[in-house]
């Protein structure tokens, strides 16, 4: 595999990595006021293809934020307890919506990457077929 292939692919994990916590992001953001919900985050790994010679980003664990929920008291609620408190989500919009920027730009960065290598890539084809 050259070195064009191995941007592209390392660039490709990457914007495979990030379009998946941009999916947890906004099931998070759907389930804001889902009560007992609690937030998910990703992590990732860095991982080595001994087939290829790549480095690629890939999706470590998947796993629930453990911080308390929030309790709201609501005594009409299907779901409040016997003090009339209903635990709603972990879930805060505004980590959420930095975190969803942040996958967005990272994605962005990814694909700016492989593009510019599929590009050096074509580049160099029209220059050995003259």
């Amino acid at each position: 595999m050259n070195s064009f292939m191995k941007s592209m692919s390392a660039a490709a994990s990457g914007m495979r990595a990030q379009g998946f916590r941009m999916r947890v992001v906004s099931e998070n953001i759907a389930n804001n006021d889902t009560p007992g919900y609690h937030r998910k985050m990703v992590s990732f790994d860095n991982e080595f293809n001994r087939q290829t010679g790549v480095n690629g980003v890939n999706v470590n664990k998947l796993s629930l934020d453990q911080s308390p929920l929030e309790k709201t008291y609501n005594p009409s609620h299907p779901m409040a307890d016997e003090t009339g408190n209903v635990e709603m989500s972990n879930v805060n919009l505004m980590v959420e919506l930095a975190d969803g920027r942040e996958a967005s730009r990272s994605y962005e960065a990814n694909l700016a990457m492989f593009q510019q290598a599929r590009r050096m890539y074509s580049g160099l084809l029209n220059i050995l077929n003259r």
